[in-house]
């Protein structure tokens, strides 16, 4: 999940426009002088009450670094320190690479092992912390996958192809055996190749029923990562070429997990943290949506005069008044000291 493209091309207009007839006739509501700080007053990770996850995505390069140099526990101090009880963690990444030493045959035969992770005993030390284990699968953009196949739209490969299918499903099933609590899937779309108009009805089958055979297959808990855009009540149309219908989708996840990084937005949303955050997760909240959004943990965009802590406190504030308390931070170099700094009121 790298920083996708901000709204451009043709295609993508009709995005901001949508956005503005969604929030046309709202109320300007911003953060109140003193930011809330949602915070405050979690459960403590691992109790019974840990319903919501709080939490942050580490690169497998990153958690590989923290284990070398003795400091997975330190980080997990940290993190529990300002409220934080859940990881996220790279199992297959955007290069294609599976970071831990699989056993699925298809991987080894394309030797797609990257950062070799020892999850079996990363994940007990984890768990006895009361973290909560997330493997992020990034599904369907997969260059290895797709230069074995020979995919005509390398690096993305085919969502309805059986040899897709079974080999992401073998890698969910192996990453779920071996401890995590869940699942994640990220890329599990089709690339951003068409224009937003026509009903792509094959598309938003495909992933449909993929999601649906990992529902009956893995046993185990299931999230999906998706564009910001896709909250918006158009996304009913199946006019997206990323074949993404978010009811047809809901039934067979645990979790939606909306990318709302204000940096990603128009130009007058991304200077308006809380009120996109905030307006983007009621479109989703309207439509009957578990969401648990991934909020923005780096310095794209940030407004000028106002501080990453700031930053940081008006998108918590955006989802703590909505009623969501469970979210999830993104650094694409997983470097939090900053995300740190701020929950803990530096």
């Amino acid at each position: 999940m790298t920083l996708e493209r901000v709204l451009l091309g043709v295609e993508l207009l009709l995005v901001v426009a949508c956005f503005f007839v969604v929030i046309t006739g709202l109320e300007d509501a911003g953060p109140s002088t003193t930011l809330a700080r949602a915070w405050v007053n979690w459960p403590a990770p691992g109790s019974e009450e840990t319903a919501e996850q709080r939490g942050l995505y580490l690169t497998a390069p990153a958690l590989a670094k923290l284990d070398r140099d003795g400091k997975v526990e330190e980080f997990i101090a940290r993190m529990r320190g300002v409220g934080l009880n859940t990881v996220v963690i790279d199992v297959k990444d955007m290069n294609g690479g599976v970071t831990y030493p699989t056993r699925v045959p298809l991987a080894r035969e394309m030797r797609a092992l990257a950062t070799q992770l020892d999850l079996s005993r990363l994940l007990a030390l984890f768990h006895a912390k009361g973290i909560y284990t997330i493997a992020r699968l990034v599904a369907f953009n997969d260059p290895k996958l797709a230069k074995h196949l020979k995919s005509p739209n390398a690096p993305w490969v085919s969502p309805a192809d059986s040899r897709v299918i079974e080999y992401n499903l073998a890698l969910a099933e192996e990453v779920l055996a071996l401890g995590f609590d869940e699942v994640q899937f990220d890329y599990l779309r089709y690339p951003d190749d068409g224009e937003l108009g026509p009903v792509y009805e094959p598309r938003y089958a495909a992933i449909r029923g993929f999601l649906q055979l990992a529902r009956e297959r893995l046993g185990g808990k299931i999230s999906i990562d998706v564009f910001g855009r896709t909250l918006w009540e158009w996304n009913k149309k199946r006019i997206d070429p990323i074949g993404q219908q978010l009811e047809e989708l809901a039934p067979f996840v645990d979790w939606i997990s909306p990318m709302v990084y204000p940096s990603h937005y128009e130009q007058s949303l991304r200077d308006k943290p809380y009120e996109t955050v905030r307006r983007a997760l009621e479109a989703g909240l309207k439509r009957g949506l578990k969401l648990r959004p991934f909020l923005q943990a780096f310095r794209l965009a940030i407004p000028a005069g106002m501080s990453y802590h700031d930053y940081i406190r008006a998108q918590l504030q955006a989802a703590s008044e909505l009623g969501i308390n469970s979210y999830l931070f993104w650094n694409p170099r997983s470097d939090y000291a900053d995300l740190f700094a701020a929950l803990g009121g530096d």
